[in-house]
């Protein structure tokens, strides 16, 4: 009896995901104004009744995209340092990708970035959402203040407040390259050069 909900539980789950997968992919097509449980139901190969069995609005299915969209983000920052455990890795590399990361690189990159500035533009009217993205942003600040201090500042307040800097000046050229107010390359750049200012 318990083995069988077991499996129930993981098939759940399993369908939860591929929905998820499908919205990050009818939003790299075509955009957050795309999403609909019809053209989600259609990219997943499964009735609208069934994606709404699951999630009963498009914000559900944004902020099941945005969760699925993040687990994608950490799994791609494990490939590109090549490790794992990214406490074994070198701080200013792991620093590196994580932020590069934040910018709209390739299509499941970009997918991921527009529901993720969805999901902040939302957090502005709706206080359980910014209650959320606080959360978020605060484990995001001190595992990037981490990696600071091990790269050379100087205290942990001086490594905090690069941290939400970064995060800043990260987030906002990626919300450039996403409306083509600057190209990517210019993003990058910009990017490296404030990598490249910080001590150590």
């Amino acid at each position: 009896m318990v083995a069988r909900a077991r499996g129930v539980g993981a098939h759940h789950d399993e369908r939860r995901r591929e929905i998820a997968e499908a919205v990050l992919a009818v939003v790299a097509e075509g955009g957050l104004a795309a999403v609909s449980l019809t053209t989600v139901a259609s990219r997943a190969g499964v009735s609208a009744g069934r994606v709404q069995h699951y999630f009963r609005t498009k914000a559900d299915l944004v902020e099941a995209a945005f969760e699925r969209g993040g687990a994608f983000s950490a799994a791609r920052i494990r490939d590109r340092v090549d490790v794992q455990d990214l406490s074994q890795a070198d701080p200013r590399s792991v620093l590196t990708v994580v932020l590069g990361e934040l910018l709209p690189y390739d299509d499941a990159s970009r997918a991921h970035l527009r529901v993720r500035h969805f999901f902040n533009a939302q957090a502005l009217a709706d206080t359980a959402i910014a209650d959320r993205v606080r959360a978020l942003y605060a484990g995001l600040h001190e595992d990037l203040a981490d990696l600071i201090l091990q790269t050379g500042a100087s205290t942990t307040d001086r490594a905090r407040q690069t941290a939400v800097r970064l995060t800043a000046i990260v987030e906002g050229l990626a919300y450039y390259v996403l409306i083509g107010a600057c190209d990517l390359n210019e993003a990058q750049q910009q990017l490296s050069a404030e990598l490249s200012a910080l001590p150590g």
